[in-house]
């Protein structure tokens, strides 16, 4: 062009900060100034929408004061874009300065502020906004609502989210697809899943992809496998494409082990459309065969060594499925693996890698691997802050678990969960509870996870009124419903205190019918309690649902064994022979100078079993005769005790 006025110049500054090329555009803007052509609130306007999309706060402060040179600060357009850019560089209080400052303001720059406080978390402000935003008769659109309706997501919120879909339907505003969406997210978030429902089965005009998955997202959440997988079939009979999310939703649906075979078919959808290239759904399908069973790690493993792209997300899938299936010596080996290649390490990464070192008790690794925790600032997160508490506890070091805890933010439930669970474990019981009761004092939520923790405290100290307390306030309470494991607990509360009848009385009245972790706590129970009729009962139920489970057939036949019942302990070692199921040996572990010696009964294996058996016999010999001694030692007071008393006093 031979002639470039403001608007051809505005014209491809626009067009490369739609294309994302922020670079460029900047260079555009000083070849621009250059020209000794003045920018208008147009050209700042584009400027500052790409400072924004890619976050550099340090350009649009520079923009900013070019406006603030030129006088342009006080223009509706180029200030709405400047409010705009603070709020999504995360400067929501610089945002509301500028807000404050514009003598003019439109709708845009109040769903600017709303969005910019929704993005940060900051709820009491956002709704502050909206309050003034009705009282200045601003128009109320789907732009103002959708970013109020992402603050909504928890129970606790659910009036209030049933407030605003009320004003939302007032507005007419209930057939946009963002508000929509948001609407479903929001009830789901709230726990109030049929009116997730309501809202998307009334939006047929309107539904999207997004709305698609909003619902299936809403069912996944709610652990409605069965719905989310029917939404994947019913969102392609109604004409919709699946994108990227509705695989990983679906591949996720997948992943209990009733739905296996469903699985392996989306697998071979996601081949059959050319999909298995795309990183979030491998790191998806990885995660589902993980969590079959022990040989769907096979097919995790088989997926990962074919990704021509790994990201963090696809590393720290594999590192946990090791430690899922108890191959902690592999996790381990694949982290050296990963600070090889220098990729990133985040936070589940450590978490994993600790609570590998906590399956292994390797207390001397755990301890480096903390330090170079410490050393890439990770110490104080959550999920690494819970790992170490829960290494330092297995490991015998309750001290150092409860520094850990000290030194890790305490605001959510899983910090808490851990060192309760140490203390239980410990079986310093009251500590626990005491750690409860704090919780609670604190106004951390607990979970499901917590009662587990608490109940187990109470189990391991023979708190059984305590503990009952704990069943029969959870729901009424806390809102929290019992799970299967919060029976075996209650279970294993009743076995331990010798109230076996009360065990089968609550498993009589659960609301769903026992799997086998509640089947073998009472099984336990039993063989605490001696009662080998209901034992063998509860043995042939297990028998049914877990053949390969060597567990059963040992507590049944060592209970035979201790009532004599020869016959009937022969007839489970054949059982054990002809499914082939073999008794899992149980393993040591010593660390010595960085390296760990893993050992089971009667095992041969170590280079230097020679020596260790020489050693133990010796200490075999020293333990006879020292007891030999004490004995000796014993029988000699006795008899100078007897010198005293007259003989007939024995007659």
């Amino acid at each position: 062009m031979p002639h470039r006025d403001t608007v051809s110049w505005n014209a491809i500054v626009s067009a490369y900060v739609n294309s994302g090329h922020l670079g460029t555009t900047w260079k555009i803007v000083s070849a621009m100034r250059r020209s000794a052509l003045a920018f208008d609130s147009h050209t700042l306007g584009s400027i500052l929408k790409g400072v924004a999309q890619a976050g550099e706060l340090s350009l649009g402060e520079q923009v900013h004061s070019i406006m603030l040179k030129m006088g342009l600060s006080e223009n509706m357009f180029s200030g709405s874009a400047l409010l705009d850019m603070y709020a999504k560089c995360g400067r929501v209080d610089d945002a509301y300065i500028i807000f404050q400052t514009m003598p003019e303001r439109n709708y845009v720059s109040w769903n600017t502020l709303v969005a910019g406080y929704s993005r940060v978390g900051d709820r009491d402000m956002a709704f502050r906004v909206l309050r003034c935003m009705e009282l200045e008769g601003v128009e109320i659109d789907d732009g103002t609502m959708s970013p109020l309706l992402t603050l909504l997501d928890d129970a606790e919120f659910c009036w209030l989210t049933m407030q605003l879909h009320c004003k939302i339907v007032k507005h007419g505003l209930e057939l946009f697809n963002t508000v929509c969406n948001a609407s479903i997210i929001a009830y789901s978030d709230c726990c109030s899943l049929q009116d997730a429902e309501r809202v998307f089965d009334g939006a047929v005009a309107c539904r999207d992809v997004v709305t698609w998955n909003s619902i299936l997202s809403a069912y996944l959440m709610h652990e409605k496998e069965d719905l989310a997988f029917k939404v994947f079939i019913d969102m392609q009979n109604f004409g919709f494409e699946p994108d990227t999310y509705t695989y990983t939703g679906s591949v996720s649906a997948c992943s209990v082990q009733e739905c296996k075979s469903n699985g392996k078919c989306l697998h071979g959808l996601v081949i059959k459309s050319g999909l298995e290239d795309s990183v979030p759904i491998s790191n998806a399908l990885i995660a589902m065969y993980i969590r079959f069973n022990d040989k769907g790690m096979e097919d995790a493993l088989r997926i990962f060594f074919s990704m021509n792209l790994k990201d963090c997300c696809t590393w720290n899938c594999i590192l946990a499925g090791y430690v899922q299936v108890g191959l902690s010596e592999d996790a381990l080996r694949l982290f050296l693996h990963m600070r090889s290649l220098v990729v990133e390490i985040d936070h589940y990464t450590f978490s994993a890698v600790i609570r590998s070192c906590s399956d292994l008790a390797t207390l001397q690794l755990g301890q480096q691997v903390h330090v170079l925790a410490l050393k890439v600032g990770f110490d104080n997160n959550n999920y690494v802050g819970s790992s170490l508490i829960f290494m330092y506890s297995k490991c015998g070091i309750i001290k150092d678990a409860r520094k850990s805890f000290e030194a890790t933010s305490k605001d959510y439930a899983i910090v808490w969960n851990s060192i309760i669970f140490g203390y239980a474990q410990h079986g310093q019981g009251n500590i626990a509870l005491d750690l409860f009761h704090l919780m609670n004092k604190r106004k951390v939520k607990p979970d499901h996870i917590t009662f587990v923790a608490v109940l187990t405290a109470c189990s391991h100290n023979g708190l059984v009124e305590e503990g009952c307390k704990f069943i029969e306030s959870m729901e009424s309470d806390f809102g929290i419903p019992r799970r299967h494991e919060h029976y075996a607990c209650a279970i294993d509360l009743y076995g331990r205190a010798g109230h076996l009848e009360k065990a089968k009385a609550l498993v009589e009245t659960m609301p769903f019918e026992p799997d086998a972790m509640v089947l073998k706590t009472l099984l336990g129970a039993c063989r605490f309690c001696g009662d080998i009729e209901l034992a063998s009962q509860i043995a042939k139920t297990l028998l049914e649902l877990e053949p390969e489970d060597h567990c059963t057939y040992v507590i049944l036949s060592e209970m035979y064994g201790r009532f004599k019942m020869w016959d009937e302990k022969a007839t489970v070692t054949r059982m054990m022979r002809e499914r082939r199921v073999k008794k899992v040996p149980g393993w040591s572990w010593i660390e010595v100078k960085n390296k760990v010696h893993a050992f089971n009964a009667e095992d041969h294996s170590h280079p230097q079993c020679d020596e260790i058996y020489t050693q133990l016999q010796q200490l075999n010999q020293g333990i006879k005769l020292f007891g030999n001694f004490v004995n000796q030692m014993l029988l000699l007071q006795c008899l100078d005790n007897l010198d005293g008393y007259d003989d007939k006093m024995f007659l």
